[in-house]
């Protein structure tokens, strides 16, 4: 599997960027720079797994980021299909998240 910044397809690059658009309705920061994508994989057919983590394993919000995923990562063009791969290790902590989100919730450190 690509992990993004680590030899990333082009396609796999345009996926990183579209799922900057799917927002934690919660914490009002993308999925991205919340640290809580681990990694993108498009293959040659275009199908796209994307392995992830969420907040805590009882987000109530599961299913509708889920759903935003799915349609923003299919609308990368070569993106065939999407799979999520919703994984809880490594476990997401505040130290995943990118500068920019610790900013914007006012996290120093």
């Amino acid at each position: 599997m690509a992990e993004t910044g680590t030899g990333a397809s082009a396609i796999e690059t345009k996926v990183m960027t579209s799922l900057e658009d799917v927002i934690d309705p919660e914490l009002g920061i993308d999925m991205v720079n919340l640290g809580l994508i681990y990694g993108v994989d498009v293959d040659d057919d275009g199908k796209c797994v994307i392995t992830m983590t969420l907040t805590t394993m009882g987000c109530p919000l599961g299913n509708l980021l889920s759903d935003q995923i799915t349609s923003a990562v299919e609308s990368v063009e070569g993106v065939t299909s999407c799979d999520i791969d919703l994984v809880w290790e490594p476990a997401w902590d505040m130290t995943k998240m990118s500068r920019f989100a610790k900013v914007a919730l006012g996290i120093h450190g």
